[in-house]
């Protein structure tokens, strides 16, 4: 074997296990509520984008380690989108909006109807989907995943509260599995 080719797998694996690495800090991230923590995400996925774009990207040794490094962007895609989702809604609210006991927010307009419910869960969902629709190459079925989730949460959008949360939530956990589908279909 030669050096170029020990330097290949090296680096592939090494990315490989910071991916994994990284999955890991966002599923600690979203069971602690730490939303910090799972921004770090952002990191592997960011330099692995600018790898590609200034043409420093290595071809993969072999399939295996190509699928192994897939499949944890792919992971990484969908678990850190929450906690990152987190953190910039945090990061924009004036005044955090009171969180209700299923998981939905509480606004102004409706005190004692709780909105937005299983926001997390759906996020998990609609990366899932986008990931999966991209990475198949049918990028189609992301115009018809918005519109679902569009038509989907019409009715809790009553509230400006809402309107914000929906909108930047929606927009932060799709620019990010849309940057997760784009390293996935590089490689």
């Amino acid at each position: 074997m030669n050096a170029a080719i020990i330097f290949a797998i090296a680096g592939w694996a090494g990315a490989t296990l910071v991916m994994i690495a990284a999955v890991v800090l966002a599923v600690v991230a979203a069971r602690n509520n730490t939303p910090l923590l799972g921004a770090v995400a952002v990191v592997p996925v960011a330099l692995g984008l600018l790898a590609h774009a200034f043409g420093l990207a290595v071809a993969a040794p072999n399939p295996i380690l190509l699928s192994l490094f897939g499949i944890a962007v792919f992971a990484l895609g969908v678990v850190a989108g929450s906690p990152l989702t987190l953190f910039v809604i945090r990061m924009v609210e004036k005044a955090p909006a009171r969180e209700g006991l299923h998981g939905g927010i509480v606004t102004t307009a409706a005190p004692k109807r709780e909105v937005l419910r299983g926001g997390a869960a759906i996020g998990y969902l609609e990366r899932l989907a986008f990931i999966g629709c991209v990475a198949i190459g049918h990028v189609e079925g992301v115009a018809i995943l918005i519109a679902i989730k569009g038509l989907g949460r019409f009715s809790d959008l009553t509230s400006p509260e809402a309107q914000e949360r929906f909108i930047l939530g929606t927009l932060v956990s799709l620019i990010w599995a849309g940057a997760c589908a784009a390293l996935i279909v590089l490689q």
